[in-house]
């Protein structure tokens, strides 16, 4: 019996195995197979997508939200330069007199008023603020009021 000591053959001389990756060499050492690799991939990714989803969800929501409530403040700052254009009309004596005399006909001391009233049956394009058949001041008020 004489020879060397136990010697491990893989194969002919000069032949090496091939090197794995680390990740099939742990797996093999733990004694997780292929399959079982695939399946603990499957479920991280699963809980990935599930911890990113609700998060996402919120972004998307309030990105909503604030595009909405955006538009809602361009809404209410057209409505204020709109009330501010008014204010400015209604701090105007001459604009005051000239509403007051449009529509409650109101005239000046000393000036005459005229109501031309028109036969029934015909028509005119403009009446100049004075409704055909002659409504009462407060009539014409409302009117106004409502119109607007």
């Amino acid at each position: 019996m004489g020879g060397a000591g136990p010697t491990k053959h893989h194969g002919a001389p000069g032949h090496r195995a091939p090197i794995r990756p680390l990740g099939v060499r742990i797996g093999h050492a733990v004694g997780v197979t292929s399959g079982r690799r695939a399946a603990l991939l499957a479920a991280v990714v699963c809980v990935l997508i599930l911890s990113v989803a609700v998060p996402l969800r919120n972004y998307v929501d309030q990105r909503a939200e604030l595009s909405a409530v955006y538009e809602q403040q361009h809404i209410l700052a057209d409505k204020i330069a709109e009330l501010e254009r008014r204010r400015v009309l209604l701090a105007d004596p001459e604009h005051i007199e000239t509403q007051a005399r449009e529509r409650l006909r109101y005239v000046r001391p000393g000036e005459a008023p005229y109501l031309v009233q028109l036969p029934p049956g015909s028509t005119v394009a403009d009446t100049g603020g004075v409704a055909p058949g002659g409504s009462s001041w407060y009539t014409e008020l409302w009117k106004s009021i409502n119109s607007e």
